[in-house]
């Protein structure tokens, strides 16, 4: 009865369209995958509508090492596919040679069930992996769930395009627009990047692949490996990302942990942290030509690189999600500048990109900064010090400004916690566009800043989530 009442409202409103997605996703260079890599995506059935892929595998078939790092989840409720990845990231010390991925069922919320069909998952794709001679792991892949909490997996047909699924992997564009289009759920296109890089003169690929478009709002730490740090603050969001340097277990999940934080950790759609967010990198090392493999303590300038590469890589696949957030027709970057901390600029923006008034305004295309400053002034900042009393914005300090992307002049809306004479057509102008951006300043005279990407909340939004089991 809900669904059918909802169906009537939302046939009585008038929705803004929201932009076509289509042109953030094409073809990629061949030169610009990682080697040592095979992969794809294929119908399993677990999506009702026939040959739409619900199902990617991921295998390195690298002579060396594969190291892997992966950054879970805070919630409760994990899900199986995460405590069994963590399990065997932490097993393994930070060593794993494959991914599998289903789409159409979260697998969470399934108690053992759940778990023993996960473990069937990583097992029936560890018999896929190359024979290795000095491999000492029981268990080398990683495994990833999507869609409905709460269902268990059709996990017979999920074993059953397992073991058919060599006969559509490979390493051109096809391949891997394939395997990510099997990490989707409400998502409008494949989120598939690539690029190149250079350390010491060595030429390295990276490439990958998330998906998310709701319940988006992740906070993921680190995997329980011996070597990770503290776990720190850090959709349903799952990504993987495949390198073909050489990277060391230990620094590869210090990389990813740093990459995550400014990456997937800092983007929103709807404020609702998922059950299965997980992020794996694999880096195999198959274009490392005998060079040192990088590492934090050992080669720190090499690691330095590296960690740069990962974390703008990060981020690009982070924004697409955002873009491709349900029903949304703004890309916004929070920007917050001059507070005491990084931390403290990251919490602020978390809090104005989550704001349902701030999001809605938005939509509506209304300059209301009043909205962007409760939501700033709600944030408790951080002691700077055990025992010492944390610091207080001053608000006559502080200043609002819109920044449009077409490269034309920013509008200022609030100058010293002094409200300007808004040109609301220039405003509206501003917000009409699909991507721009709201800038904070604090005022503080602190270093900390932080990006957030969010966008609106449209009744698109509404009519989606309300009726997504159907």
């Amino acid at each position: 009865m809900a669904s059918i009442l909802l169906k009537r409202l939302m046939s009585t409103i008038t929705l803004k369209a929201a932009p076509s997605k289509a042109h953030h996703h094409g073809p990629l260079p061949a030169t610009s995958f990682p080697a040592g890599f095979v992969l794809g995506g294929l119908h399993a059935g677990v999506k009702k509508k026939a040959g739409v892929p619900d199902l990617a595998v991921i295998l390195s078939t690298s002579e060396h090492p594969t190291s892997a790092a992966g950054c879970f989840t805070r919630n409760a409720f994990k899900a199986a596919p995460v405590i069994v990845s963590d399990d065997i990231l932490k097993r393994n010390g930070g060593y794993a040679r494959g991914v599998v991925v289903n789409s159409g069922c979260a697998n969470a919320v399934t108690g053992k069930q759940g778990i023993d069909d996960a473990w069937a998952m990583v097992k029936e794709t560890d018999k896929l992996l190359p024979a290795k001679e000095t491999s000492q792991f029981a268990h080398e892949t990683l495994v990833m769930s999507t869609g409905v909490i709460g269902q268990n997996l059709p996990i017979s047909k999920i074993v059953e395009g397992i073991r058919s699924s060599p006969k559509v992997l490979g390493s051109d564009f096809a391949a891997w627009e394939r395997a990510a289009q099997a990490f989707m759920t409400t998502d409008t296109f494949p989120k598939l990047r690539s690029r190149t890089f250079t350390i010491g003169g060595i030429e390295y690929r990276m490439a990958g692949m998330d998906k998310g478009a709701g319940m988006i709002h992740p906070n993921m730490g680190p995997a329980s490996t011996t070597f990770a740090s503290t776990k720190q603050l850090h959709a349903t969001l799952l990504g993987c990302i495949m390198t073909d340097a050489a990277v060391s277990p230990r620094s590869l999940q210090s990389a990813l942990t740093y990459a995550v934080d400014r990456s997937f950790n800092s983007i929103s759609v709807d404020g609702d942290m998922s059950t299965n967010d997980s992020i794996y990198v694999l880096a195999n090392g198959a274009a490392s030509n005998g060079t040192p493999v990088i590492d934090e303590e050992t080669n720190p300038d090499a690691y330095d690189v590296f960690k740069r590469e990962l974390t703008t890589f990060a981020a690009d696949l982070a924004k697409l999600v955002v873009r491709d957030g349900e029903g949304a027709t703004k890309f916004v970057t929070v920007t917050v500048k001059g507070a005491p901390s990084y931390r403290d600029a990251h919490n602020i923006a978390s809090r104005i990109s989550t704001s349902a008034l701030v999001k809605t305004a938005l939509y509506g295309e209304d300059a209301n900064w009043g909205r962007i400053l409760a939501a700033t002034g709600s944030v408790p900042l951080l002691p700077s010090a055990a025992g010492a009393p944390a610091p207080v914005i001053n608000p006559t300090k502080v200043n609002v400004t819109f920044v449009p992307s077409d490269g034309t002049k920013p509008l200022p809306v609030l100058v010293n916690g002094e409200p300007e004479q808004v040109d609301e057509v220039r405003a509206k102008e501003i917000l009409s566009l699909e991507d721009f951006e709201v800038v904070v300043e604090l005022g503080m005279g602190g270093d900390g800043e932080a990006q957030y990407w969010t966008c609106d909340f449209s009744y698109e939004y509404v009519r989606i989530n309300g009726d997504y089991r159907s």
